[in-house]
């Protein structure tokens, strides 16, 4: 499958500080794709120079087969949308007149504004000044504006950080949706449970360096002790194998109607990240 994103022996320094070190990666297309890692961990400076507002201190980032440091000039930002913490909105405009505008930067019509205010779920509030919003409602439209021009490839920066639980839920059908009609996605995260929902495959970034990179089921059947637990009817919590040895002790409890529920013992990719680096995802 076609890679949309090539990353190879990245390094980016600030002074004796180092952001990004040797990292390496690839991102197919049509897939969604996350770093997971706590602040700091070089997650939104990646972001930056695959999207041409930082140049790379050493390596190689290319985008559509196009080196990072010529997006711009090769005109290809323009299939890219990007959801950042910069607002660049206009804060006595509404949210509509908002995207209205950028309608007309991107040069798509204005009928598609109904399309992006229905994933972020905010087609009722279109008409209110941007200057009153809640951060999480400002958030919702900075990422209507990055959807607005259908992107080739979207670059996504904790796009649910100011979300309640309903609405991040609303935008992760949407951010589906537009998947499945051929848009790539890179994001970053921190919300372990975000990943799993969401990601084809995950990278976990630690102090600059990608230190685990796999589908989210893989990773977790990785670090698995391959055990279930099985609640019986009386409160009792009985560990077993997932194996032949324990087969006939579960076969005894189901048979005389005792199991309330099963369930495996998989750690969480937050877990996972603790394990592999010693540090939790905040």
């Amino acid at each position: 499958m076609e890679n949309i994103i090539e990353v190879r022996s990245l390094m980016k320094a600030f002074g004796n500080q180092v952001a990004l070190n040797e990292v390496d990666f690839s991102v197919k297309k049509k897939e969604i794709f996350a770093f997971l890692g706590p602040s700091g961990s070089g997650k939104t400076t990646t972001i930056k120079i695959l999207t041409d507002q930082l140049s790379p201190t050493d390596g190689e980032a290319t985008v559509f087969g196009i080196s990072s440091h010529r997006l711009t000039k090769e005109g290809a930002h323009r299939r890219i949308g990007i959801l950042t913490d910069n607002s660049g909105l206009y804060n006595r405009l509404s949210i509509y007149d908002n995207l209205k505008l950028y309608c007309e930067l991107y040069g798509v019509t204005h009928a598609r504004i109904t399309d992006v205010l229905e994933i972020v779920n905010l087609q009722d509030e279109q008409q209110k000044v941007v200057s009153l919003l809640s951060k999480g409602m400002l958030q919702r439209v900075l990422l209507a504006r990055a959807l607005l021009h259908k992107p080739d490839l979207l670059f996504l920066d904790e796009p649910t950080s100011a979300l309640d639980p309903a609405n991040s839920r609303h935008i992760y059908r949407g951010l589906r949706e537009l998947n499945n009609e051929g848009t790539t996605i890179f994001l970053t995260t921190h919300d372990m449970s975000e990943a799993e929902l969401l990601c084809d495959r995950v990278a976990f970034l630690h102090e600059g360096k990608i230190q685990l990179l796999d589908e989210p089921k893989k990773i977790k059947r990785q670090f698995s002790d391959s055990t279930i637990t099985v609640e019986l009817n009386d409160g009792r919590k009985v560990v077993m194998k997932n194996g032949p040895e324990d087969a006939e002790r579960m076969h005894q409890y189901m048979s005389s109607s005792q199991v309330a529920s099963i369930y495996s013992n998989e750690p969480t990719l937050g877990d996972i990240f603790i394990n592999v680096t010693g540090r939790e995802l905040v």
